[in-house]
């Protein structure tokens, strides 16, 4: 699988039918490309409206030997091997359409679905693929012993350490999580559990579709299966596998550490939600989005504030003073001799810098290219100037009149054009070229 910057979906649908594992119903699931920036979201198409239900933590209802979501009465059980081989092998955006409440449980792996996503092919998309990296660590502990932290890191990395009852079975590993080594070290583990959990689980009405050939039971110390085991730490691997489905529960790509001790949906659904925490703590720094008025409209100092991160003393807009159309808008700049810059330009001979004049430019130009409803809140990066020219020296008491026009947008790429102009004079004017990213 292509390593990217960029988003990516499925190139086409596919469908893989079999039996649920707690329910024992057949399904069949089919995953279905997405636009930009959907995520992961599960379709109910037995149901008359045929419902979506988005993977994310919120909509967790229990974790009880697997992750369940829901959206009003509507429910999808066991969504961990499925989201997992998504995230696994790098598609962002995918709709997984099912004509009951869980998934195939297939083998017990998430390697069948890694197939299903290697025949569907992955389709790449405009959209810069987004990751969160945690830089202040995140730890939790629960009363059942389970013990999980996150701490920073340039990668995505999950350490486990599973521990059975008793002790039986101890296990640990540690790997990168990339396409390449999920593919081939995680996705083919499967799923197991202790014959003493057996009992229990099925007077809950759960694993009626269990079998040796879909998951591994431990009885003692004897391995039930159809199949030798795949890895001689295929239970921990497992682990790591149900972790990179419930983690992406937060909706986020993260890099950092997560080093786990004796993990399970419940801890790890716990930790996506602290993931979205530090993140919502993350953007609560970002000032939010000005809604720009998209008629006719004056803009006073404290809006302009509002829209461009520039302060004192290179702030070089007063006022927005009108817009015309969606490509072009006038701001004004008055000039004072308090200005800070005439004290070195020049003591006895003050005129405003030419690179300043530009600057204006470049200001107008971005609060033009932020009224657009795709650019809130973010932030325009000057990348060029070309035919640069300054005809008129610009002086104390003077009244700027900065007019610029959009000629291009191409993503997150404007080009503009820009003029200064005192009495009815153009004293300067430029070809620009800017880069909006988030803030």
């Amino acid at each position: 699988m292509p390593v990217s910057d960029r988003q990516h979906t499925l190139a086409n649908s596919a469908s893989l039918t079999g039996t649920s594992l707690h329910t024992g119903e057949q399904v069949t699931l089919t995953l279905q490309p997405a636009p930009e920036n959907t995520g992961f979201k599960f379709r109910r198409v037995d149901l008359d409206d045929k419902p979506f239900i988005p993977a994310l933590v919120e909509k967790v209802q229990k974790v009880e030997r697997a992750t369940t979501i829901a959206e009003g009465g509507v429910n999808v059980h066991t969504v961990e091997h499925v989201i997992s081989a998504l995230a696994g092998m790098g598609v962002d955006n995918a709709i997984i359409e099912m004509d009951a409440n869980e998934p195939p449980i297939a083998d017990g792996s998430a390697l069948p679905y890694v197939e299903l996503i290697r025949k569907a092919g992955l389709k790449e998309q405009g959209e810069a693929r987004k990751v969160f990296e945690i830089r202040e660590p995140i730890y939790q502990e629960t009363r059942d012993g389970s013990i999980l932290t996150i701490v920073p890191d340039k990668k995505f990395r999950i350490s486990c350490t599973n521990v059975g009852p008793d002790g039986r079975y101890t296990q640990f590993q540690s790997l990168e999580i990339t396409p390449e080594i999920y593919e081939k070290e995680i996705a083919p583990a499967r799923t197991f559990v202790y014959y003493e959990d057996i009992a229990p689980l099925l007077e809950k009405g759960l694993i009626k579709g269990g079998t040796l050939e879909a998951a591994i039971v431990i009885r003692g110390d004897t391995l039930l299966c159809k199949q030798p085991l795949r890895f001689a730490d295929e239970f921990v691997r497992h682990k790591i596998l149900d972790m990179v489905g419930d983690l992406m529960l937060s909706g986020k790509r993260i890099t950092g550490h997560v080093i786990a001790i004796r993990p399970g949906h419940g801890p790890n659904t716990e930790l996506a939600r602290a993931i979205v925490g530090q993140y919502n703590q993350m953007r609560a720094m970002v000032p939010p989005a000005v809604q720009i008025p998209s008629g006719e409209a004056v803009l006073g100092i404290n809006e302009v504030m509002k829209i461009l991160p520039h302060r004192y003393p290179f702030l070089m807009v007063d006022r927005i003073v009108g817009f015309e159309g969606e490509t072009k808008c006038t701001g004004v700049k008055n000039v004072t001799v308090n200005e800070p810059y005439f004290n070195g330009h020049f003591p006895d001979h003050p005129i405003m810098p030419g690179v300043l004049q530009l600057e204006a430019m470049a200001q107008v130009a971005s609060v033009l290219m932020l009224r657009r409803s795709e650019n809130a809140g973010k932030i325009g990066y000057f990348m060029s100037a070309n035919n640069v020219k300054w005809r008129k020296p610009v002086l104390p008491g003077d009244t700027i009149f900065i007019e610029t026009e959009i000629t291009a947008m191409k993503r997150n790429i404007g080009k503009a054009i820009g003029r200064c102009i005192v009495n009815g004079q153009v004293v300067s004017e430029a070809d620009l070229m800017f880069s909006l990213v988030d803030r």
